[in-house]
Order: structure tokens, then sequence, then C-alpha cells
């Protein structure tokens, strides 16, 4: 384990500049051809089995101890966003509206510095290690159901993966068991009306008012048809109308996000904004269209591999805090992987201490502190070595 840690402490410059170049050279989920060839290259250049293009545009590396063991799987993600990057840092975007902007660089970098550290190991590595790099994250149906579609997850015993969170104080690792990220979902209504000039209203049937009021009414759903015991999520995030000054609008479109945790749940609120848009629609005789999209599954960590990493990680040097974290309603894809197999995911603090402003994922001014990525690569090469010995602690030391 020490031999690791140092190896990872050698390679920390080396990491932070595969980071900064992955950052200064994002793409967009499902267009990640050039840094898929990037990491399929620089496992080829370790001597890794790799596999490409799998599920898309998704990469496999494989590194196979000299000893018998299970094989562990590693995942990281690595589209960027359609954000264009308001930073100043001398490493920012070059793709003009496309930006790194939820630290899937970082997740990347992290993966193929630790890739390296162990391969110089491997006479020490019990088992198989899978690095498994997947594509498309971002954007559902995402990278890990065709990857998963494509065998990624054959002969794998358990997986662990873990996502840099800007707004987590640096040194903290945050793990929860059970339910973790939301399902997020994704809604589209039309309202069509009947539209007309704006100094005779009485003769359309105006889309905006009935759209406000629609907007009004979905509030209710969650406030007053939810148990206030659960959580659930129902937000309108584009709204557009646009016409002349003078004209009422025959036709409004909007869109928005449901997040929940339960299936009974999900499902119910579904149907009730079809219910809500019907009603009232009715009222004001106009028609309506209405889709709605789901998106990835609860992210639910396994019992047994959650408590494994929140009593190894306070002993992984750089990490100060490990502690019990509340659910989130972000979505993760890394869902559909532990409804196959028995894993974890975590979060690894990466809020810069000297900093009061730390700004959000998928803003355009995201960054992290880059010293994360060393906590995250030995935590990550904790659980792997540990893992395969079986040397799992016996005393949860969790904060």
């Amino acid at each position: 384990m020490d031999q690791l840690f140092n190896k990872l402490d050698e390679l920390f410059d080396e990491i932070v500049e595969i980071r900064r170049y992955l950052h200064k050279y994002p793409e967009l989920s499902f267009e990640e051809t050039e840094t898929a060839k990037y990491i399929a290259d620089f496992h080829k250049n370790l001597g890794h089995e790799v596999r490409e293009h799998v599920g898309g545009n998704g990469v496999l590396a494989y590194l196979k101890g000299d000893k018998p063991g299970p094989t562990i799987a590693l995942r990281a993600d690595f589209d960027a966003l359609p954000i264009q990057e308001q930073t100043d840092v001398p490493f920012k975007s070059t793709n003009e509206g496309v930006m790194h902007a939820c630290g899937h660089d970082g997740h990347t970098a992290t993966l193929l510095g630790l890739a390296k550290a162990l391969n110089s190991m491997k006479s020490e590595i019990e088992g198989t290690v899978l690095f498994l790099h997947q594509h498309a994250e971002e954007l559902p149906p995402g990278g890990a159901i065709a990857m998963i579609e494509d065998g990624c997850l054959e002969g794998v015993d358990v997986i662990f993966g873990t996502h840099l969170q800007a707004q987590i104080p640096l040194g903290e690792i945050a793990y929860r068991s059970g339910p973790l990220q939301a399902a997020p979902d994704k809604f589209d209504i039309k309202i069509i009306g009947k539209g007309g000039h704006g100094a005779n209203p009485h003769e359309t049937k105006d889309s905006i008012v009935i759209g406000g009021q629609l907007i009004n009414n979905l509030q209710q759903i969650v406030s007053r048809r939810i148990d206030p015991l659960e959580s659930a999520v129902v937000s309108i995030c584009n709204f557009e109308a646009k016409n002349p000054y003078n004209v009422i609008a025959d036709t409004a479109v909007m869109s928005g996000t449901v997040r929940t945790f339960k299936e009974e749940i999900r499902s119910f609120i579904e149907k009730e904004i079809d219910r809500v848009i019907e009603g009232t629609c009715l009222v004001s005789g106009a028609d309506y269209e209405y889709t709605y999209t789901r998106g990835y599954p609860t992210t639910v960590n396994h019992k047994e591999e959650t408590e494994f990493i929140a009593a190894l990680a306070p002993s992984v040097p750089g990490v100060e805090t490990v502690k019990e974290t509340e659910p989130i309603m972000g979505g993760e894809d890394f869902s559909y992987y532990l409804q196959n197999v028995k894993g974890t995911f975590f979060f690894t603090g990466a809020k810069n201490p000297d900093t009061d402003e730390a700004f959000p994922h998928h803003h355009p001014k995201f960054d992290i502190d880059e010293r994360a990525l060393l906590t995250a690569a030995k935590v990550l090469g904790a659980a792997t070595l540990s893992y395969a010995k079986k040397e799992e602690p016996l005393v949860n030391t969790a904060q």
C-alpha cells in the first residue's frame, strides 16, 4: 500500500498535466472520439489489454496481475458539457461552447494515473483491474447501459467509482449506503392554443397565460400530492413562446425535470403531470402534447462495499474526514453498474480550502482543487489492493 501511495505522489504532476490537457480539449457526450483515442493509447503504452468502441466510445483496459484474485472494475467518465467556459485558467477549453464543467476530466486523469501506478506493481497485483472509461454520462440514455450491453461487466466481481465534488472540502470522503442519487427524468409539454392580435385577447386562447397557470399548478404536485416525508422535485427549466410584441402566441413549449428516489413516486408524478396538464388546458379550451422521458435509475450503493470504503478511507494519506452524506437529487448512470454487480459510488471533496467561493457543477466558472485527484486515486487504489487481498478493515473508523 505504501508503495502505491509513494508511486502516486511521484505521478501527481503527470496526473495534473493529463487533467489539464483533457480540460483544454473537451468533447460532448457521444462525440468523444479523440478523448477515447487518447485514453486507449495511454493504456496501450502501458501494455494493457484494451477494448475500444465499447457501447459507442467506451474504452476498457485490463491490468492482469501476476497473482490470482478477483476482477475489480474502476470507472471514470470522460464527456464534457455544452457550456461556454468563463474561467481564466491557462488550460481553459479551446472548443467553443464545450467545457468540462463537472470534473470528468479529473475522473479520467485520476484513473489513468492510478493505472500507471498499479502497472508498475503488476507482480504484486492479485487478480485483474478493469479500468472502465465511460463516455456520455451527461446525456441520457448515457454510455453505461450501452457499455453493459456490450459486455463491459463480464467477469467483474465488484465496481468502485468516485465523483469529484467542488463544494465538498478537499480531504473529505462522503459515502452513503443505499440510495445516493435520484432518478433524473425529463418532460416536454406543448400547449396548443389560438393566437391573435394583442389588442383582442378575447378572441384567442393565450398559450402564455395557460402556460403560466400550468407552471403554478405543476408545483402543487410535490407540495400537495406527495408525502412531505418523501423526496421529489418537479422543476420547469425552459419556457418559450417567442412572438412579436403585439401578437398573442398560439403555442408555448416548456420542458423540465423530475427527480425521485422511489419508483412508485416516479410513476405517480409521471401520470399526475399529464392529469394536471389536461385539466389546465380543459379550462381554457386548449390542446396539448406531453412527453415524459425516463432517465437513469436511482443510484443505490451496496451496503458491504460502501462500509468497506468508509472503513478504509481514514487510513489513506490526504483523507482528513470521512462521513456519511445525505442523498442528492443529481442523477448518475453509475446506477446501471450497481444494478448488475456489487459496488459503491462515493464523493471526493475538491473544494479549495483557501477560497470562500466554489462554483457548482455545470457552471461556466466551475473548477476543482487538483490535489483532489491524488486523494481520489489513493482511495480507489487502496480499495483495489485491499479488496483483492480481502484485507477489509474490521472497524469502521469513519468520523
